[in-house]
């Protein structure tokens, strides 16, 4: 009987069978340290959060876990096909310990992180090494078969079959054999090792659910932010520009009487008139301005912070380092959280200085916004913040405070998006 030791992509090929025993022997000779080593980092690290310790030590620890963990992925794509996709979320640069540690630890990749450290270590560690196991194993039995069982002077055991004499060696070498029949299948036995690894670290069920949920969330939030803003232009309209026009009209008309009668006085209601239209015509920019910025729509993200600024009667230092344009979405939520943030730290935090900072990186729109303020600022409480939270929320963005009482204050606006 003749066996084929080829296949369309050389998987059983003899190549193949030594190619994934040694890629097997390796992963699980270096990766088993690595693995024992990242569960009890983390492990300790995370049982020091409760004396304070914990709070500086486990965003270290976690990152390396991490990057662990995506070692291995990039791994299980090269080595198996088998495509594992990374779905951290993402946390502000300049984030302090606290929040960076609490911030992984309500991820929920860290935990399926963490998860699969202990099954990487046992249950990964074997059908990792099985590979090399099925390509190695089988030449002691061949070995015994042709006759280094003389050299033994008590009974051997090779498998279940204990090795004596001849015969018994002739067995060890019909069950090599087999085995290394099975050996064929070892690129096969290590795609079962990084499905595991799949299994464990790959996003589930779980987190479809979440997903939907959030979307659920923010959809309704925009709907209702959407329906807020139009009762508000509406009201806007209602006792600002249309009274006045209304006035202006009743004017023109009264005008239009006295101007044989009293020429004098038609005068008079002729100024009146255009002092109201001008004032009109104000509320009109102002409302206009506050739907979409026409220095957004015509110049972009920069320079309407910039000529937000400029308006703002705390000193304003602005940073831009954008090198195209976002979607206009994007940009005008963008835009408007700035606002909202730069408003919050006028009011509320004494400040005589601030900082906004806008720049693309990692596929991310980030914006900036700092002061040196009293500090104090949270998400929450009926705070401005939470509404820009909820709104970035629309476009999968973040938002992110660190203000400590005494200040500073940061505020990191965080939005996935490419630029034009």
């Amino acid at each position: 009987m003749t066996i084929d030791t080829k296949s369309d992509d050389g998987r059983t090929g003899g190549r193949g069978v030594v190619l994934a025993a040694a890629r097997g022997l390796a992963l699980a000779l270096v990766a088993l340290p690595g693995t024992v080593l990242c569960f009890a980092l983390s492990l300790v690290s995370v049982a020091l959060i409760p004396i304070g310790v914990g709070i500086v030590t486990t965003p270290y620890v976690l990152t390396g876990v991490r990057a662990f963990a995506n070692w291995r992925r990039a791994l299980a794509a090269e080595w198996g096909g088998v495509r594992i996709p990374s779905a951290y979320r993402p946390l502000p640069e300049d984030a302090n310990p606290w929040t960076r540690t609490f911030g992984m630890l309500r991820d929920p990749a860290t935990w399926r992180d963490l998860k699969w450290l202990p099954v990487d270590m046992t249950a990964g560690f074997v059908t990792a090494l099985l590979p090399a196991v099925l390509l190695l194993y089988p030449l002691e039995g061949i070995a015994l078969a042709i006759g280094l069982w003389r050299v033994m002077s008590d009974t051997y055991w090779y498998g279940f079959v204990p090795v004596s004499d001849q015969t018994s060696a002739l067995g060890a070498g019909a069950l090599a054999l087999v085995l290394l029949f099975f050996a064929r299948f070892a690129q096969r036995l290590l795609d079962v090792h990084f499905r595991l690894t799949r299994a464990v670290l790959g996003s589930g069920q779980a987190e479809l659910a979440e997903r939907v949920r959030v979307l659920t969330e923010t959809r309704r939030d925009a709907v209702d932010t959407s329906a807020a803003e139009l009762r508000r232009i509406e009201r806007d309209l209602h006792d600002g520009a249309q009274a006045r026009l209304v006035a202006v009209g009743m004017d023109l008309g009264t005008i239009e009487m006295l101007l044989d009668k009293d020429p004098a006085k038609a005068k008079e209601l002729i100024a009146q008139a255009r002092r109201s239209s001008v004032e009109a015509l104000s509320e009109l920019r102002e409302l206009v301005r506050g739907i979409h910025p026409p220095v957004l729509a015509e110049r972009g993200l920069g320079d309407a912070v910039r000529a937000l600024a400029l308006r703002l009667p705390v000193a304003t230092e602005v940073s831009v380092e954008l090198p195209g344009r976002a979607q206009a979405p994007v940009e005008s939520a963008a835009y408007f959280a700035v606002s909202e943030v730069l408003t919050n730290a006028v009011k509320h935090s004494g400040a005589d200085r601030i900082w906004v900072d806008l720049h693309h990186a990692d596929g991310c729109l980030r914006a900036t916004v700092t002061d040196n303020g009293k500090g104090g600022a949270v998400i929450g409480a009926g705070s401005g913040l939470t509404g820009v939270e909820r709104r970035l929320g629309t476009f999968d963005g973040v938002l992110a405070v660190s203000s400590p009482a005494g200040g500073p204050t940061l505020v990191t606006v965080e939005i996935p998006c490419a630029l034009s």
